[in-house]
């Protein structure tokens, strides 16, 4: 009778036990099968100091994770357009015909590109539109042109500029960034860059990339890690990429002077200034307004969209990443970065096309 008892004990413990665990184990996993989707994506190389810093907060704060791999805008486009992926991310709008009718366009990263540069100095230059596009246009090729030396009359009183060929790196794959820049030089300097924008820097060099005076001093490399490198590595270098790739790679930022007649650092209040100035549509493409008379205004400024897909089966996981990359808890996350708040109407856009996910 008394290994009956036992074995009853035996059994009604192990009964409670296996309750026990069953509790445990229904309350560690979330009724919403949207709170442990690792959502991936592809794309913009821009947005990956910021992807990267936001990570673990919105792992903490949704139970979601995320990973992205990068390759550039183009590759962001053709994931977005072949369905791979939950999101993707384009430094220019994807108004191609292969874009899938229900993908649309939410610019949820705003941040500076910055002119960055490899010189026996540390001390900041300022460069002026027309002066960028002479330099990444071929007609200007050496440090102590005539022009540089204009922009730069305080620095040019104490450093004589080098007289050494100026080499130029820009991006070889398909880059919105590169899009964005070019823009920017065809915005601002129609004259000296006589090409509109475009996202091969290849296809809007307005003269002979090939040419004998340019083989050798312009060079490529992808990605903006690679020019950032490159770059940094090449004295009398220049190059073109987010503000965050320059400080690993030992290189100075410039100053761009804006359509008021101030020269600009690349920070997000000057990003923010820019960008208040854009016109906005519906679909949700931005037109940069190069000439706005905002004092403030860094005119390289730029967002980066996500396309997202509204039909996509993560949409509850989908919505939570787009909220928290444009709560402003993300982008103060590591405040250096420089990457700007999105505030306003570009903050309402942003919320009114992520409502159309689901």
């Amino acid at each position: 009778m008394k290994n009956s008892r036992n074995w009853k004990f035996a059994v009604a413990t192990f009964g409670v036990i296996a309750l026990a665990l069953t509790s445990c184990s229904s309350k560690s996993t979330p009724s919403n099968s949207a709170a442990t989707v690792n959502l991936t994506g592809s794309g913009s190389t821009f947005v990956i100091p910021l992807l990267d810093s936001c990570k673990a907060g919105f792992t903490t704060a949704t139970g979601n994770t995320f990973t992205y791999s990068g390759g550039g805008s183009g590759a962001g486009r053709s994931a977005s357009d072949k369905g791979i992926g939950d999101f993707n991310f384009s430094d220019t709008p994807h108004t191609a015909a292969t874009r899938l009718p229900t993908v649309i366009h939410v610019p949820v990263v705003a941040a500076p590109i910055a002119v960055m540069y490899k010189l026996d100095t540390a001390q900041t230059l300022n460069f002026s539109p027309a002066t960028i596009a002479g330099i990444f246009g071929g007609s200007i090729t050496m440090w102590n042109d005539a022009a540089i030396v204009s922009d730069n009359k305080k620095l040019s009183a104490t450093y004589k500029f080098p007289a050494q060929k100026i080499y130029v790196i820009y991006r070889a794959d398909s880059s919105g960034t590169s899009g964005n820049f070019t823009n920017f030089l065809y915005g601002m300097a129609p004259l000296i860059w006589t090409k509109p924008g475009n996202n091969d820097f290849k296809a809007s060099f307005p003269g002979d990339l090939n040419s004998v005076a340019n083989l050798g001093r312009i060079v490529t490399s992808a990605g903006s890690s690679g020019v950032s490198a490159l770059a940094g590595s090449t004295m009398y270098s220049i190059t073109y990429a987010e503000k965050n790739y320059a400080k690993t790679a030992g290189l100075q930022v410039a100053n761009i002077k804006n359509a008021a007649g101030n020269y600009q650092a690349p920070n997000s209040a000057g990003t923010s200034a820019f960008l208040g100035a854009a016109s906005v549509d519906p679909s949700g493409f931005l037109t940069f307004n190069y000439q706005t008379s905002a004092p403030q205004a860094y005119p390289l400024g730029i967002v980066s969209y996500a396309l997202v897909d509204t039909k996509a089966k993560n949409s509850a996981a989908l919505k939570s990443f787009l909220n928290y990359i444009v709560d402003p808890k993300c982008p103060s996350t590591d405040p250096s970065l420089e990457y700007a708040t999105v505030t306003g109407s570009l903050l309402a856009l942003d919320k009114a096309q992520i409502a159309k996910i689901g």
